[in-house]
């Protein structure tokens, strides 16, 4: 028993480590979008190949690890769907980072995870646990007085900015389905790969009947080099994100958004040279404040994860936890 209680905690603390790489990496992810769209990157073109680049770093990685890369129905479903809800909310943050700015797309990344418990409670994934909703409404509360404070200072973009506000529930439908839907037997990196390759083939109409006559410009040298550190980044910030919906479930993923709207915050602000939001230490103090609750609420109870253990046991879209 305690045993068992010491390596729920050695996972809970490997969880949070995992939750702070990947929130911080994809803050980072959008502060590259904006420099490449300041080169004159075309936007939807700069993310497809970064993502194609990624994609196939991870299959060859999957490959080294000699994990099971099995084609069939069920993985090409994945593959198309999991990219389709990758691609849609990454193409709307590259579209939109020139006219709101790279602070308040990362603020949007704070939301995912109220709505991604709601559905996860809703289908029976996460029991009610006052703690986390203690952690999820706080953090809720500092992502929504950044984003309150940084809508009001845009002129002109408030459609854009309306538009953005759509990736936390689109996000939130990705994280549920990756969770309900994992194949069985299939490795972490290896379904990270077939998202973003299939994030890439969503791209690609779009960059082709859009941005065909711009596609020259990723061949200048500075876009170059942002291709290669936006791969990297992809390629990092993927693996660890399959490891942490393997190893924690969902919603505790969805806390990724939070992170990613601190850090992206800081970082367009003290990088990028954007206007310090209003009430950003009360909202940093909130997210971490809910960060670390939702983790303690998390803290020698069974790890919400998916059929992962037993893809076997997955079945009609229920996690094995859910089936006695």
């Amino acid at each position: 028993m305690a045993n068992s209680a010491t390596s729920r905690n050695r996972t809970g603390w490997y969880a949070l480590a995992c939750l702070l790489l990947v929130g911080s990496l994809l803050a980072l992810s959008l502060v590259v979008a904006k420099l490449a769209d300041d080169a004159g990157a075309p936007r939807l073109s700069f993310l497809m190949v970064a993502v194609t680049g990624a994609g196939l770093l991870l299959l060859a990685l999957a490959a080294l690890q000699r994990q099971p890369m099995r084609i069939d129905r069920r993985i090409l479903e994945y593959a198309l769907v999991s990219g389709a809800l990758f691609a849609l909310p990454n193409a709307l943050a590259f579209l939109a980072v020139r006219h709101v700015g790279a602070g308040f797309i990362s603020l949007s990344f704070a939301f995912p995870i109220l709505v991604t418990w709601v559905l996860a409670v809703g289908l029976g994934m996460e029991r009610i646990n006052a703690l986390r909703l203690l952690g999820v409404l706080l953090g809720l509360v500092g992502g929504v007085l950044l984003a309150w404070a940084k809508a009001g200072g845009m002129q002109g973009a408030q459609g854009w900015a309306a538009l953005v506000l759509t990736i936390p529930l689109i996000l939130a439908l990705g994280n549920v389905y990756r969770t309900l839907r994992w194949p069985g037997g299939a490795g972490a990196v290896y379904l990270a790969a077939l998202m973003l390759l299939g994030g890439a083939l969503t791209l690609a109409p779009f960059a082709l009947a859009f941005e065909m006559r711009e596609a020259s410009q990723l061949l200048g040298t500075k876009v170059i080099r942002l291709l290669l550190l936006e791969g990297m980044v992809f390629t990092v910030l993927y693996v660890l994100f399959f490891v942490l919906q393997k190893i924690a479930g969902p919603v505790y993923l969805s806390q990724i958004g939070m992170v990613a709207a601190l850090v992206g915050t800081l970082i367009a602000v003290f990088l990028l040279g954007e206007a310090m939001p209003p009430y950003l230490g009360l909202a940093g103090v909130l997210v971490l404040s809910g960060s670390i609750l939702f983790h303690r609420g998390g803290v020698g109870r069974e790890t919400p994860r998916l059929a992962l253990a037993k893809p076997h046991q997955a079945r009609n879209g229920l996690s094995p936890r859910l089936r006695g």
